[in-house]
């Protein structure tokens, strides 16, 4: 916690994503500004945890956090400006969703297009390390799981609501067999992993 100690007064909101390693569908960002005297315990790296222990999770992120946003960037939108640059938009949609005006924002990773004038660090891992990080990033996860459920239900021969978009083998071979829908990315990653083994 040293690298922030001299920030510690500061509003907080900590900003991940979910989805960036997808074939198919959005990127979800959420950026959580939770109260300094609170401890969540609980609160870990979202992959970390069990899909039943997210869901609970994002209950407690939702009741507990001051102010929260999401930041939706669709598969077209991927494809137009490329997934690290979508990343990104996600983020900065879900901080002007906020409430409050944070003056500090803890990114997880180690890149971030800065979002207006306000103070960021990138913090590799920060997910596993500072409760903020990891409130967003379960209520990224959790939002982007059950939108790919909702979508499983258009296009079945996907099993996204298993897979949630990744590139399983078999996703790969449904791409193979089905072709691919207006929910897959055809620019990034696409070609590449498409040649890999399925």
């Amino acid at each position: 916690m040293s690298l922030l100690a001299h920030y510690s007064n500061l509003v907080e909101a900590g900003c991940d994503e979910a989805g960036r390693g997808c074939l198919a569908g959005p990127v979800v960002a959420a950026a959580v500004v939770l109260k300094k005297d609170a401890d969540y315990s609980e609160l870990n790296d979202s992959k970390q945890l069990t899909e039943k222990k997210r869901m609970q999770l994002r209950e407690l992120v939702i009741n507990e956090a001051l102010t929260y946003g999401i930041g939706i960037v669709t598969a077209q939108e991927i494809d137009e400006i490329n997934i690290l640059n979508a990343s990104f938009l996600a983020m900065h949609r879900a901080l002007d969703q906020l409430s409050l005006q944070p003056e500090l924002l803890l990114i997880d990773g180690n890149r971030f297009n800065p979002y207006k004038k306000v103070k960021h660090v990138c913090i590799v891992g920060g997910d596993a390390k500072y409760q903020s990080i990891a409130a967003a990033s379960i209520l990224a996860k959790t939002t982007r799981d059950m939108m790919m459920v909702d979508y499983d239900a258009q296009y079945p021969a996907y099993n996204w609501k298993k897979n949630k978009g990744y590139p399983t083998p078999e996703h790969k071979r449904a791409i193979a067999e089905h072709g691919t829908t207006p929910l897959h990315r055809m620019t990034f990653n696409m070609a590449i992993q498409l040649k890999l083994e399925i």
